[in-house]
């Protein structure tokens, strides 16, 4: 998977500071997203396709209602 230096991880601005929360970042094109925990960011990343990654997303905001 990609090195940390050839992409920029992103996190939620609702994440606050407790460290409880993913980071999401664009791979390079036509390679999709990446998803990771934010508190082993060397840890094991998901890589997605846009339609998982609007699968995954749709899934989290309907569990939150």
């Amino acid at each position: 998977m990609y090195l940390n230096a050839e992409i920029c991880w992103r996190r939620s601005s609702w994440s606050g500071e407790g460290m409880n929360c993913v980071e999401l970042a664009a791979l390079p094109p036509g390679d999709g997203f990446a998803v990771r925990d934010s508190k082993d960011p060397d840890g094991s990343r998901l890589p997605l396709e846009a339609s998982g990654l609007a699968a995954l997303l749709a899934g989290v905001k309907a569990s939150v209602r």
